[in-house]
């Protein structure tokens, strides 16, 4: 969900809500507004698609944070976060320390999304050629004492 797209229905929900709190209002204006704000949005989002520059105004695109365990001060102020912000979602996704971190980017959608630095990366099986054994599904043997039978059949 966008930026735009949250905007949109806290717009709906505070126009539902107003007419429900104050039974003076009219409810055609309501209506109509439960009618126009989507449609609004529908064209907003069509035009965004359709024409890239409309839509880089109108939405907040990826934005570079983080390359090579160092902040890009100007990126954060064109997209109005802080330092602090930044580390708060770091440590969100368990990364404590700056110096880890290959890139970091702010999505769209407001979360963060971090490449590490290969040697910070952990040990995969691959790595220290270990054959994998396939999962599968575990019976229980012996419940209570007592021995199933059935499962020493499968």
């Amino acid at each position: 969900m966008t930026i735009f797209d949250f905007l949109i229905i806290m717009t709906l929900a505070n126009v539902v809500g107003a007419d429900i709190t104050d039974p003076n209002v009219d409810h055609a204006y309501t209506y109509l507004a439960i009618i126009v704000i989507p449609l609004i949005q529908r064209l907003t989002a069509h035009l965004s698609i359709t024409n890239r520059k409309l839509g880089k105004k109108i939405t907040f695109e990826p934005t570079l944070v983080i390359q090579d365990g160092k902040f890009l001060v100007d990126n954060l102020k064109r997209i109005r976060y802080t330092v602090d912000n930044v580390l708060q979602m770091l440590r969100q996704k368990n990364i404590f320390y700056l110096s880890d971190v290959q890139i970091a980017i702010i999505e769209e959608n407001g979360q963060i999304s971090v490449l590490k630095k290969e040697s910070n990366l952990g040990v995969t099986i691959e790595d220290i050629n270990v054959e994998k054994k396939s999962k599968s599904l575990s019976y229980p043997l012996i419940v209570e004492g007592e021995i199933y039978e059935d499962t020493l059949t499968i």
